[in-house]
């Protein structure tokens, strides 16, 4: 079974062709307008915390320029459903996420053993 899988809707979800191989779980928090220092003697923080959102650090290694393309073309849209493991649930869960800036530094171009991307990394944030 793939890592990953991503649809533009839940009932949509595709495999990613190849697995990261790094996938980095993270827990951010979302705090209100008003979180903050206030200024006593101790500057008190204020979390207010309103909800949590997952992200996901994605990144591919030594990627031919073909799956480079198919992965990048999966996490285009502007929003995508994952399928994914989630840390902190201990299961297969589907959320929606949107995708972050990617970076894909190219190794070597054009060789006769053909085009390969060093790594490809993105961040997808939960909606």
């Amino acid at each position: 079974m793939a890592m990953l899988s991503v649809g533009t809707s839940a009932a949509s979800l595709a495999p990613v062709p190849h697995d990261p191989y790094k996938m980095d779980w993270g827990l951010q928090d979302v705090s209100t307008g008003t979180a903050g220092r206030t200024l006593d003697a101790n500057c008190t923080m204020h979390k207010e915390r309103i909800t949590q959102k997952r992200k996901l650090s994605l990144a591919w290694r030594m990627l031919d320029e073909s799956d480079i393309s198919a992965i990048l073309t999966m996490f285009n849209p502007e929003y995508i459903y994952v399928r994914y493991w989630d840390a902190m649930d201990g299961r297969w869960e589907v959320r929606l996420f949107y995708v972050g800036d990617r970076s894909a530094p190219l190794k070597w171009f054009k060789t006769w053993t053909g085009t390969r991307y060093e790594e490809l990394s993105f961040d997808i944030i939960e909606v």
